[in-house]
């Protein structure tokens, strides 16, 4: 039995002695009942594409009434309203560091500049006309940023403490030997919240190219990031590892669908300088 363009078509051989001949027929297929999601529909949730709260729809009044200039009035600033570009977040992990106590202490471990320089070849071998360099102002971020401004000179370089490192939220499922306070997640949770309602959102009307941003900061955020720009649980974040310098690729769609190029991604890495801490 073989399938042709959606319907099933069998044959046998039918006969007796030295004759036999052909049975040839064609059934159309039945259309299949979607059991899991009968039964689970809890398990499947539609895109929000009012996510970031810029959808066109939601921020222009709809039309008073049915008269056709109030409708054109909509339209036309239904259409101003509207993006036209990508945004392109690209996340990359600082590289390995010594453990310290103290922030000022954990430098970049030889390695680690090592795994920077060949991120930021990476990063320049995109051949993309990248809009800035935004750094978390923890000093191994700081120094894995200054290996990468190295090939890419020219981009705008800021820096910001909402994506410092931190507990963004109780993981699910929660593991032994990380247990912050309480009370760090309340506090972590709230900066490394505003700081993803900051960098991702849609593109503003007004921007016409693509945009390209090169974030440098820490593990926890970039999987929370992931995770909450994927609409995923973002308890979530724990269940998957990045490498030290390896790179993200989130890009952001006028319609406010998202899409995720690569997570964690360390093909530029070879493999003796790889490293998870």
């Amino acid at each position: 039995m073989v399938g042709i363009f959606g319907r099933r078509l069998f044959f046998g051989i039918a006969g007796s002695g030295v004759s036999a001949g052909f049975l040839w027929g064609i059934f159309e297929e039945k259309p299949q009942t979607n059991t899991l999601l009968k039964n689970n529909p809890d398990l499947f949730v539609k895109w929000d594409f009012n996510w970031d709260r810029r959808d066109p729809h939601s921020l222009v009044k709809p039309p008073k009434n049915g008269d056709p200039l109030e409708q054109n009035r909509y339209n036309v600033q239904l259409v101003k309203a509207t993006p036209k570009a990508s945004r392109h977040l690209i996340l990359i992990r600082h590289g390995q560091y010594i453990m310290a106590n103290d922030d000022c202490n954990r430098k970049l471990t030889e390695l680690g500049k090592e795994q920077a320089d060949i991120a930021g070849k990476r990063i320049k071998n995109l051949g993309f006309p990248f809009t800035r360099i935004i750094q978390s102002s923890m000093l191994r971020a700081l120094e894995t940023s200054q290996m990468i401004q190295k090939h890419l000179e020219g981009v705008r370089v800021e820096t910001c403490d909402l994506i410092r490192e931190g507990a963004p939220i109780p993981p699910e499922p929660p593991v032994g030997h990380w247990r912050p306070e309480a009370q760090q997640f309340y506090q972590d949770g709230a900066r490394i919240e505003a700081a993803f309602r900051k960098y991702f959102h849609r593109a503003s009307p007004d921007q016409e190219k693509d945009s390209y941003d090169v974030l440098v900061c820490h593990a926890n955020v970039i999987r929370y990031f992931v995770c909450r720009a994927l609409q995923l649980p973002p308890e979530a974040w724990l269940r998957f590892s990045l490498h030290n310098c390896s790179i993200s690729w989130i890009v952001i769609q006028p319609s406010g669908r998202v899409i995720a190029y690569t997570v964690g991604d360390i093909g530029h890495m070879p493999t003796d300088k790889m490293s998870t801490s």
